[in-house]
């Protein structure tokens, strides 16, 4: 998407991938198009995630357009039950002017009648949406093939930076030396091991999230669902997604027998008719995870032409299109869509 962003303002880019684009937490994670419980997250997510949000349906539109791929974007709103800090949820959303509303059983089983008949109160928030983020990927991977500003090089590891002094000049890679006027890392989990190729530690980590899916049939739930921190999303074709664990492993991506069983008795307590369905796959991806889980974007000091946009932790595909916009505004010396400082390495990462 950083790529794409600064293509279509004219620069020439050369994107280089470890593996294939958009198959790490891209493509693992659940594709809300909100911060969960996003009274919960500081001004510096709450103002990233409001200016995306906002972006996603012309976005969605443009890519379909573009590609032929559609990233399958609803807006269906999601319900968030048995919430406890439920003042502080209305006080985020008066301050915001954000339609979220407090609601009782009555209205949560018209909306979703095959969930638990338990539940009596939820946080509705109807304008929420939700995309399908591995089609997501393969639309912005398409885009960014057809587009003659962009050189796409997959299958290609980065392995250390080219230096000149305090100067980046580019970087050496399993497929040979690239050199460019500005050099950004957008490596998610794996940014820090680069970082430190330069003795500076940045604190991103890897941090697994299992998710798995149902092959369900169209209808049984038409929103997201979220309870306890887990939640269930409903794909256009039937399809249910569970999710998710947090758990810090280092750079392990197998998925156990522990996680499985919680997120199965996760699934069956919000939707006990999933209890009919198969589970289709099970699999874990890495997220980056940061201090408050905001992301390091902006130039790197001590450092002439490095750049970071990474760090995004839980909100990735949600954060993206502002984190995008705000990275491309510093590097093209344009005014900031929003005040960047939040989101600044200076101040946030250690010379080691």
């Amino acid at each position: 998407m950083t790529a794409r962003e600064l293509a279509r303002s004219g620069a020439k880019v050369t994107l280089l991938e470890r593996g294939v684009c958009a198959h790490e937490a891209s493509w693992a994670g659940g594709g809300i198009v909100s911060p969960l419980y996003p009274w919960r997250h500081g001004d510096a997510v709450t103002r990233l995630a409001l200016w995306s949000q906002s972006s996603y349906t012309l976005l969605a539109q443009e890519l379909l357009a573009e590609t032929g791929c559609d990233p399958e974007l609803r807006q269906k709103g999601i319900l968030m039950v048995d919430v406890q800090d439920e003042a502080e949820a209305l006080r985020w959303g008066h301050d915001h002017y954000r339609p979220l509303t407090k609601v009782d059983g009555a209205f949560i089983h018209e909306k979703e009648p095959r969930i638990n008949p338990e539940f009596t109160s939820a946080m509705w928030m109807p304008e929420v949406a939700s995309i399908r983020n591995p089609r997501l990927g393969r639309a912005l991977r398409i885009s960014v093939e057809q587009n003659p500003n962009i050189t796409l090089i997959e299958q290609c590891e980065v392995q250390r930076f080219v230096v000149q002094g305090e100067r980046i000049e580019g970087v050496q890679s399993s497929q040979g030396e690239f050199r460019a006027d500005s050099t950004i890392v957008a490596g998610g989990a794996w940014s820090a091991e680069l970082l430190s190729s330069l003795n500076m530690r940045l604190p991103v980590e890897p941090v697994r999230g299992q998710m798995m899916v149902f092959k369900a049939p169209v209808g049984l739930i038409d929103r997201v669902i979220m309870l306890d921190g887990r939640y269930l999303i409903p794909r256009a074709d039937g399809r249910i997604l569970v999710g998710s664990t947090l758990e810090r492993v280092g750079f392990n991506k197998d998925t156990t027998e522990e996680a499985r069983q919680s997120l199965y008795q996760t699934a069956l307590k919000i939707l006990p008719d999933l209890a009919q369905y198969p589970v289709e796959h099970h699999w874990a991806g890495l997220r980056p995870g940061s201090p408050e889980g905001i992301p390091f974007i902006g130039a790197v000091p001590g450092w002439s032409g490095l750049y970071l946009n990474c760090g995004h932790y839980r909100n990735g595909l949600v954060l993206a299109p502002a984190s995008t916009r705000l990275l491309s505004d510093l590097l093209l010396e344009r005014p900031p869509i929003i005040d960047s400082a939040p989101y600044a390495v200076a101040g946030r990462i250690e010379q080691v």
